[in-house]
């Protein structure tokens, strides 16, 4: 199982960003898709989550400028970002939740990419 992510980048403060994150894998049963994020010295938290049956969760701090969807038949969750602040510079991190053909439950994680907002 591959999570391929890209996007991000440096932006200015107000400015906005796109994430795009792709499973790729066979015989993959995807649950739910989301984003985290890791800035130095913090812990990883939860930015946006979307599940199959596209039910959406937003931590507080991004609700109403982040929106996340998701193509299930491409096994991408895309996280669209917009009037971008200084602390939401981290480490972006795709996730996917789901099982696999041995019917084990797994988190995959994808390798992460770097955000950064200046002010």
């Amino acid at each position: 199982v591959q999570l391929v992510e890209s996007g991000g980048g440096l932006v200015q403060a107000g400015g906005s960003l796109s994430l795009s994150c792709t499973v790729s894998g066979s015989s993959l049963s995807i649950n739910a898709m989301g984003w985290y994020r890791q800035a130095p010295g913090n812990q990883r938290e939860l930015v946006a989550l979307i599940t199959s049956g596209g039910n959406t969760h937003y931590a507080d701090s991004v609700q109403g400028r982040f929106t996340i969807s998701r193509d299930s038949a491409e096994n991408t969750v895309n996280l669209q970002m917009n009037g971008l602040k200084p602390e939401d510079t981290a480490v972006y991190l795709c996730k996917a939740a789901g099982y696999a053909l041995d019917m084990q439950h797994y988190d995959w994680w994808g390798q992460g990419t770097q955000v950064t907002v200046s002010s």
